[in-house]
Order: structure tokens, then sequence, then C-alpha cells
């Protein structure tokens, strides 16, 4: 049984791990790839929705995760497949949820589930195989904390630095990155060692003077879960590399996701929850400087407010075409850029791919 916080609940056929869970409830409209879904840190105390009827299909397999394990409180589904079929396939779902832990829930009508969300807005739930009255459920979802002052990176990080491997070599002689670690897809660092970028994720803690000694030619400040006001030690660090860079020289940065909001936070601007987030892999943004629009892939539920940006240093470079939110900015006098979507596009369309060549182009120019 899904139960939400108001009271509306959802009755199915449980799969994966037996047990209760609580968070909040998102719906994910993307058409495929369920298991980077599933293993992205972004979804950190949320229970997500498919609307794509079926999922399943294609089983699990071991290239497409984006993170060390699935993250996601429980998840929802109109039908789980009985059958799987992929070569890559070496898991069906249903395991593979049981052994992470995860609750999954199906036969729910999830076209209903996602209209309700979008007209009342993304709210608290709770979903349990074993409490199934419907009263006290839905009181245990009115109970949880919800992710607003919630500092869920922490959870999330990666507890040591360690190197990402280059890419078949190619990544021996060019940039280094430190990729800052507040929950970031694996296909984020993949992006960057196609490219030739040498990468070192830190955890979320790593402090300015840390990242200051190392010495990096650029910074790549990562997506991860829940609310970027909570996180209050990233955006400190943030602040104090733009407002004192090592040897007074700027280092490159390019935010992703929760990475813009914590630049957006640390440069003066506020962040504010969504409705119902943006989650899915086809949203259409345009880039005022150039006029192209492109389909995105994206996770978030908290977004920088566009009429707080203070002054003149920061420009506006993208916004969603649906909701008119703020999807990019850049800083105009400082190497600095980010954008609310997942330009790595994992899974998803490949149009944002060029914005990880204009972070290489920043880093380059800064040794010209």
């Amino acid at each position: 049984m899904l139960a939400l916080e108001d009271g509306r609940v959802f009755e199915g056929a449980a799969f994966g791990a037996a047990g209760s869970r609580e968070g909040e409830v998102v719906f994910n409209t993307s058409m495929t790839g369920y298991q980077e879904v599933l293993t992205d840190p972004s979804y950190k105390g949320q229970i997500v929705a498919m609307t794509y009827p079926l999922i399943g299909n294609c089983g699990i397999n071991a290239e497409d995760s984006e993170s060390r394990r699935a993250w996601l409180e429980g998840f929802v589904v109109r039908e789980l497949s009985a059958v799987r079929s992929n070569w890559r396939s070496s898991e069906d779902l249903d395991a593979f949820l049981e052994r992470q832990g995860v609750v999954g829930i199906q036969g729910v009508d999830t076209r209903a589930l996602t209209r309700h969300i979008r007209k009342a807005g993304a709210m608290r739930a709770a979903l349990s195989t074993e409490d199934l009255d419907p009263k006290r459920l839905a009181a245990k979802a009115k109970a949880s904390r919800g992710l607003v002052g919630v500092d869920l990176v922490k959870d999330v990080t990666c507890d040591q630095a360690f190197d990402w491997p280059t890419d078949g070599g190619t990544g021996t002689c060019g940039p280094n990155v430190i990729a800052l670690d507040y929950g970031v897809k694996y296909g984020i660092l993949r992006r960057l060692a196609s490219e030739g970028c040498r990468v070192r994720v830190v955890p979320a803690q790593t402090t300015a003077d840390a990242l200051a000694r190392a010495r990096p030619d650029g910074i790549l400040i990562s997506n991860g879960p829940g609310d970027p006001a909570a996180v209050t030690y990233a955006v400190e660090t943030l602040r104090r590399l733009i407002e004192d860079p090592p040897e007074g020289r700027p280092i490159p940065m390019f935010g992703i996701c929760l990475g813009q909001q914590l630049l957006g936070l640390a440069l003066g601007a506020r962040t504010f929850k969504l409705k119902f987030g943006h989650h899915g892999a086809n949203h259409p943004v345009k880039d005022l400087r150039t006029g192209q629009v492109v389909i995105t892939v994206q996770n978030h539920g908290f977004c920088v407010d566009m009429d707080s940006i203070p002054g003149n240093d920061l420009e506006v470079t993208h916004v969603n075409l649906n909701d008119q939110t703020l999807e990019g900015m850049r800083h105009v006098r400082l190497p600095i850029f980010s954008v609310q979507f997942h330009p790595e596009a994992s899974p998803g369309p490949h149009d944002a791919h060029y914005l990880f060549r204009r972070f290489i182009e920043l880093m380059q120019a800064r040794h010209a």
C-alpha cells in the first residue's frame, strides 16, 4: 500500500524488498532508463513512480548503474514485466530491488497518481508491505520529515577521495578536474573522462583550502539530493573559492543540477521548492545565447529563483520552456557556469554534450 499525506491511498502487489519506507513521492516521465533512475543518488529521500506503464523488461546489467547502489526509498510501477530480455541483463528488477532493500509496488494506477501529484504537488508518502491500515499509513506519511531543510548529501557522498579511470588512455595528459561529490552520477564522470579529463572525486565536506592545495584545472560541482539550502558547508566552500581563489587566479567551475543551486546560493541568490519537480528525459530547454532548444534530462525538486539573482555578475543562459524556470547561468567576469539539467544524458538525449566541451575550453584558457 502507498499512502499520501493527504489521505489518498493506492493499493497494489509488492515486489522487491519487504518492509516500510517513507519519502516524498514524485513521478518520472522517462520511457527508458529505469536502472539509471534507481541508482541516481539524487533520488535519496524519494519514492519514484514511473509514468511509463511497463518496467523491468530489460532487467538489470552491470554497465548502466549511476552509482554504487540504489538510493531511492521506494519504486512504484503500473506493471512489472514478468520477462526480462536483453543480452547484457544479469539480474531481474525484482531480485535487484530485494537485494538493494528497496520496496516496490506494482499494479498502481500511475496515471491517476501522476495527475494527483501534478494538481496537489509532490508530497510525503509512506509505502509498506506490512502496515496496510490506510489511516495509520497516511498518518506516518504526514509525520515523516520531508525534504525541506534536510541535508541528504552527507548520506550519498563518497567516504574517501578516488580517481576515476581514464578513458582508454585519452585522459593521461588532459585537464585535472576535481569533482565535488554531492551525489555525482557516474555518467558525468564518464563524460569528463571521454573528453580527455583526469578526474578525481572528493567527498562533499572537502574544504576550500584542501581544494586549493590540490591545484585543479577545474572543479565539477555535481548533482545530488535534497534541499540545497541545508548543505551550508558546500555553499561556504564555493563562496570561499569564488571570493578568494588560490594564487588570485579564478578556477573554472561547472555546476550541474544541485551544483547550480549551490553556486546560486554561494553567489547570493535564493532557491525555492518546485511544486512537483522536474523528473524525466524530455524537458525542452532554450539556450538564450544561441536560441537553440535542446531536449534534456532532469531530476530536481528545487530551483534557483531567477528574480533573486543579485547585481550584474550573473547572466541567465537557459530557461525551461515548460514553466519558464531557470535552467542555466554563467558569471560574466569569472569562468563559472552551470545548468539545472543533466548534460551527460544518462539516460536520455545527447543534445547538451557540448557543455562539457565548454568547460574544457575554460580550463584550457586558464593556461593560455
